[in-house]
């Protein structure tokens, strides 16, 4: 059996205060450049709302910071990110920019629910803090076509999103495993 010697207080001590790396600080530096590393190009992909909201050259970022927060009025879950809102009426984009109509829809809309707002509040409705303020804003102007065409969209823009099942309890499609009767009909646990 190979044996090393055994250093001295003396050694430890040196060794101990060198300026060299330790395993410690080794480990706690590449932790820090790995999340960095891991942090910096998911930062691209994963844009706040202002930055995606800026990418909406039809309709403008303006009627994309008030639909994402009209979004999140209409369908409230404190849970989901702006980011899966924003991913709903990115639809509208793509669509305003081949049909006037709805182009006109939109954004006249959402002109005449920050003029509302202005008009009550002094502010635009994306820029009021209070929840209570923007739904009674949302609640005068139900039946028009603006808001129910926004309403009917995001239904399947939020909830058929399969990334977003999970978070809602949702499992997915039962029909082709045979159906919930024997497969976790019963397994709710909020009852």
């Amino acid at each position: 059996m190979n044996t090393l010697p055994h250093p001295s207080a003396a050694t430890v001590e040196a060794v101990a205060d060198s300026p060299l790396l330790s395993r410690r600080r080794f480990l706690q530096g590449s932790g820090v450049a790995a999340l960095g590393v891991t942090i910096v190009p998911l930062s691209g992909l994963l844009l706040s709302g202002e930055a995606s909201a800026a990418a909406f050259a039809t309709l403008g970022p303006q009627t994309a910071r008030t639909l994402v927060k009209m979004a999140r009025d209409i369908f409230p879950h404190d849970k989901l990110a702006d980011r899966f809102y924003l991913q709903a009426i990115t639809p509208y984009e793509r669509a305003a920019a081949r049909d006037a109509k709805l182009k006109s829809l939109l954004v006249d809309g959402v002109a005449a629910l920050d003029a509302a707002a202005k008009q009550r509040y002094g502010k635009p409705y994306a820029a009021l803090a209070s929840e209570e303020q923007r739904v009674e804003l949302l609640k005068a102007i139900e039946s028009g076509p603006f808001f129910k065409k926004v309403r009917g969209d995001l239904v399947t823009g939020l909830y058929n999103n399969k990334a977003l099942w999970p978070q809602f309890g949702y499992e997915g499609s039962s029909w082709e495993k045979g159906g919930y009767l024997h497969r976790g009909f019963d397994d709710i646990d909020w009852l």
